[in-house]
């Protein structure tokens, strides 16, 4: 969680409201590390995009529900000491439900480098997810740089025996997850609730990789050409299962981002 002013030069301009346009692209404040995406060639990428998490949970970035829905009043995310948390919780209705906190109408981009660093949470029906997605007119694009399914278990292979994380998926939808995707992969992992890991995505304009603590292992050719906004999440449900009594709620089982960025090609 290194701060490094994002100055201006080499094509970066500020104005006094502590917005920075890279090109043609205005983005928030943030604190920007100066820093390349892991595994790559640092020289290759501008920053455009970092969240540090340094000083709270800052609302002119992040909005706390997806377009199509409202808030929970429930409060179920939270920054502690520069790490963003995102836990299971049932609201006043005794039930579960969906968070999501995204950049939709704040910041998006075009093709570039996007990466996450976490720790997911386990248990019964958790399903955490970082990924890329615009809604366009009737169109619905989408990239997940990752997903994971705990509460499938080992016969799925998602979860183990304690329903721990020891897999997640990288999938590209052009047009929506309705209509078929272009390319996906479930990699086996060691158990990603027990440390810290980078999860990110080289998105070009006909080809995207996806990346691994800095290694490569999913790589899909197809053209996407809309601007896209960040989403992180936890919701419930699909491959890892219902929640319930036995899924483990509060801060102790948080999906916990300890930074997000983007850069753009050089």
């Amino acid at each position: 969680m290194q701060r490094v002013a994002l100055t201006t030069g080499s094509g970066v301009t500020a104005d006094n409201e502590l917005r920075y346009t890279v090109g043609t692209l205005t983005v928030g404040g943030g604190q920007p590390t100066g820093n390349g995406p892991v595994g790559q060639d640092a020289s290759a990428y501008v920053l455009t995009f970092s969240e540090e998490f340094n000083n709270g949970f800052n609302t002119s970035v992040w909005n706390d529900h997806i377009w199509y829905e409202t808030s929970n009043p429930t409060l179920n995310y939270a920054v502690r000491n520069g790490v963003l948390k995102i836990w299971p919780q049932r609201d006043a209705s005794g039930n579960f439900f969906n968070r999501t906190l995204d950049t939709d109408g704040k910041f998006q981009q075009r093709y570039g480098y996007f990466e996450m660093q976490a720790k997911l949470p386990i248990g019964k029906g958790v399903w955490p997810a970082f990924w890329l997605f615009a809604h366009p007119g009737d169109r619905r694009p989408e990239i997940d740089i990752m997903e994971a399914y705990p509460g499938g278990g080992p016969n799925s292979g998602w979860g183990d025996s304690s329903l721990h994380p020891v897999a997640f998926a990288a999938t590209v939808w052009p047009n929506g997850s309705s209509n078929g995707n272009a390319g996906s992969r479930m990699l086996q992992t060691p158990d990603l609730s027990a440390a810290f890991h980078v999860y990110g995505v080289k998105w070009e304009a006909n080809r995207q990789t996806f990346y691994f603590d800095g290694q490569p292992f999913l790589t899909v050719n197809v053209s996407m050409g809309d601007p896209m906004y960040l989403l992180l999440d936890l919701w419930f449900g699909s491959a890892s299962g219902t929640p319930d009594s036995t899924t483990p709620t509060g801060e102790g089982n948080s999906f916990e981002v300890n930074y997000v960025r983007a850069w753009q090609f050089r």
